[in-house]
C-alpha cells in the first residue's frame, strides 16, 4: 500500500491539532481583554484600547495599567506556569492524578514561603485587604518555597520508585505531605504574632491582586525558562508515555528525565506560590482538558496546556471579581471549585487517560 494516504493522514492529524492551538490562544487572548474590561467599574472595549495607548482618559488608563493588567497578566503567567508544570508531572510520573495541588507541592511551597514571611521577615502586613502582605524579599520567599517545594518533590520521586505503587498510592502519599506541611503552617500561625498571623492566613487563599510588576517578571521569567526546558525534551516525554523499559530502549535517561522534569516543574510551582498563595486544581484541570482533544503529544500538550492555563485562570479571577461585586473573593476557592468534581471524577477510574 503507497504510503502517501499515511502521510496526508499524518499532516491532516497534525493540522488539527494545531488550529486547535491556535484557537485556544486566540480564546485566552480575546478572554484576556474581557477580563480587564469587568469589574466595579465596567470599562469599554474601545476605552480599554485607547487606554493601552495613552489615549484615554485618567481615570481609565489608572484603572487599565494599574488594577487590571497587572490581574490579568498574572493570571495569564501564573495558569501558564501552574498547567504545564502539571502536565509534565502527569508525564513523568505517568500519573494521571499528578499535580502541583494533589502531590502536596504547593503546600510545601507555601509552608517554605510562610517560614520566610513569619520567620525571617520577609513580608510586611498592610492596612487593606488588596494588600494584607507584601513581600518585601523575593528571592529569599522563592528560595524558601523551593526548598519546600523539593522536600515534597523528592518524597514522591521516591514513591514513584517503587514497583508496584498505584497512582491513587501517589495521591494519598501527596494528600499525607500536604497536611504535614499545612500542619507546619499552622504552628507558624500559633507562635506568630496576631498581625502575621492574619497576613499568612489571607495569603494562604490565592490572590492574584497582590503581585506588582516586578513580581509577574519574576513568575513570567520562570515560567518561560520552564517551559522552554520542557519543549526541549519533548520527545523524551513522548517516549516516557510508552513506559520507562521502551524509553531506555530509545536511549533516553529515564531517572535523569524524572528527576530535573520534578525539579524544573517545583521552581516554577514555587515561585507561583511564593508571590501568590495556593492557586489548586489549575495544574490537574488544565493539562486534562487539552489532552482529551489533543491527545498525548507533548508536542501540542505542553504549549496547550500553557494556554488553558491561563484561560482557566483568568476565567477563574474573573469571576471571584463580579460574583458578589465589589467583594473580591479568593480566587484559590474558585479553582478548587471548579477543580474538585473533576478530580472525583479521576478517582473514580473513568476519567482516567491512562
Amino acid at each position: 500500500m503507497s504510503q502517501v494516504p499515511y502521510r496526508e493522514y499524518y499532516a491532516q492529524h497534525t493540522r488539527r491539532k494545531m488550529l486547535l492551538l491556535v484557537a485556544l490562544v486566540m480564546t485566552t487572548a480575546v478572554f484576556a481583554v474581557v477580563a480587564v474590561r469587568v469589574g466595579a467599574v465596567g470599562l469599554s472595549t474601545g476605552e480599554v484600547l485607547r487606554s493601552l495607548v495613552g489615549l484615554s482618559e485618567k481615570a481609565s488608563s489608572a484603572i487599565v495599567w494599574n488594577v487590571r493588567l497587572p490581574r490579568v497578566a498574572t493570571a495569564v503567567v501564573a495558569g501558564a506556569g501552574l498547567a504545564v508544570a502539571g502536565a509534565v508531572m502527569q508525564s513523568v510520573l505517568r500519573n494521571p492524578l499528578a499535580s502541583p495541588f494533589t502531590l502536596g507541592i504547593s503546600q510545601g511551597a507555601a509552608f517554605g514561603a510562610a517560614v520566610a514571611i513569619v520567620g525571617l521577615g520577609a513580608g510586611v502586613t498592610g492596612s487593606a485587604s488588596a494588600d494584607a502582605v507584601r513581600v518585601m524579599d523575593a528571592w529569599s520567599v522563592a528560595g524558601c518555597a523551593f526548598a519546600g517545594s523539593m522536600v515534597a518533590t523528592l518524597t514522591i520521586v521516591a514513591f514513584s520508585k517503587y514497583r508496584g505503587v498505584s497512582p491513587q498510592t501517589m495521591v494519598l502519599a501527596g494528600v499525607a505531605l500536604g497536611s504535614l506541611f499545612s500542619a507546619g503552617t499552622v504552628l507558624l500561625q500559633y507562635f506568630a504574632e496576631d498581625a502575621k498571623v492574619a497576613a499568612v492566613v489571607f495569603w494562604t487563599f490565592g490572590d492574584l491582586g497582590r503581585a506588582s510588576w516586578r513580581d509577574v517578571a519574576i513568575m513570567a521569567t520562570t515560567t518561560v525558562l520552564g517551559s522552554a526546558y520542557f519543549m526541549w525534551h519533548r520527545w523524551d516525554y513522548n517516549a516516557m508515555e510508552a513506559g520507562s523499559e521502551s524509553a531506555r530502549g530509545l536511549g533516553v535517561n529515564v531517572d535523569r528525565m524524572r528527576l530535573t522534569g520534578m525539579f524544573v516543574a517545583s521552581l516554577v510551582t514555587a515561585t507561583v506560590v511564593a508571590f501568590l498563595g495556593i492557586i489548586g486544581f489549575i495544574g490537574l484541570v488544565g493539562p486534562h482538558m487539552v489532552r482529551r482533544v489533543i491527545g498525548s503529544d507533548h508536542r501540542f500538550l505542553l504549549p496547550a496546556s500553557v494556554a488553558a492555563g491561563a484561560l482557566l485562570l483568568l476565567v477563574s479571577d474573573t469571576l471571584a471579581r463580579v460574583v458578589v461585586s465589589p467583594v473580591v473573593l479568593p480566587v484559590g476557592a474558585i479553582t478548587s471549585l471548579l477543580g474538585a468534581p473533576l478530580f472525583l471524577y479521576l478517582l473514580t477510574g473513568r476519567g482516567s487517560l491512562r
